[in-house]
């Protein structure tokens, strides 16, 4: 079968037992990167064959893992952080094993959005979660759509287009569309900064920029 398992955010300390326990007995583990993931496995003296699984390669290699899980093996499938699937590699291994009955279990974990939703101050009844903009065909077309969104809205960023991202935002939303930022979650320099997309452009131009970045925004009143 096929374990999806969530890995810290940046704290090691937050995984769960059952993560823990699932990884000490899989056959393999399949990783976006080897090496950030060994140091994850070193720190929990978790010994298994490590396997490359990331987007460059799923195409390729899926219908191979696919054959290996059908043969008897037991694998997990880990990211750098998070839970897999999560603008993530896991959707098309996930498809190929529902095609094949071969059985697949997501264990509850860490999800970057998550503490940034609920940290953010905004309405978290109802929300949207969109991940990474389009760097650029539809990016626009979306912005557009979006502008009118009544949910509050969760993205993903990277930082250095950090502030082009804030940019476009006020140019479709408005300078004065509450929003939070959270960077470095869980790790020694987390931040999270709140204010209008104006204030939170003007903070993130006065400043070295680092860190995974999740963007909420509040949908239109």
């Amino acid at each position: 079968m096929l374990y999806l398992v969530p890995t810290p955010l940046g704290n090691l300390k937050d995984i769960t037992l059952r993560a823990l326990e699932v990884l000490q007995q899989a056959d393999v583990i399949l990783c976006e990167d080897t090496r950030t993931s060994s140091k994850l496995l070193q720190h929990y003296n978790i010994h298994k064959p490590l396997s490359p699984y990331h987007q460059h390669n799923e195409h390729k290699i899926v219908q191979h893992i696919a054959d290996q899980l059908m043969a008897g093996k037991t694998m997990a499938l880990i990211t750098d952080a998070g839970t897999p699937g999560i603008s993530d590699p896991a959707f098309l291994l996930v498809r190929e094993c529902v095609k094949n009955n071969i059985k697949v279990e997501c264990l509850p974990g860490a999800t970057a959005f998550v503490p940034a939703l609920v940290n953010s101050g905004l309405p978290i009844n109802r929300f949207l979660f969109e991940g990474f903009l389009p760097l650029k065909k539809g990016r626009q077309t979306l912005l557009k759509q979006l502008a009118t969104e009544e949910r509050t809205m969760v993205f993903y960023e990277s930082p250095v287009r950090l502030l082009k991202t804030l940019k476009d935002l006020i140019e479709y939303f408005g300078a004065e569309r509450p929003c939070s930022i959270s960077r470095e979650l869980t790790k020694m320099f987390e931040e999270n900064f709140r204010g209008t997309l104006q204030q939170v452009h003007d903070h993130f131009s006065s400043k070295s920029i680092k860190g995974e970045i999740v963007m909420v925004v509040q949908g239109k009143e």
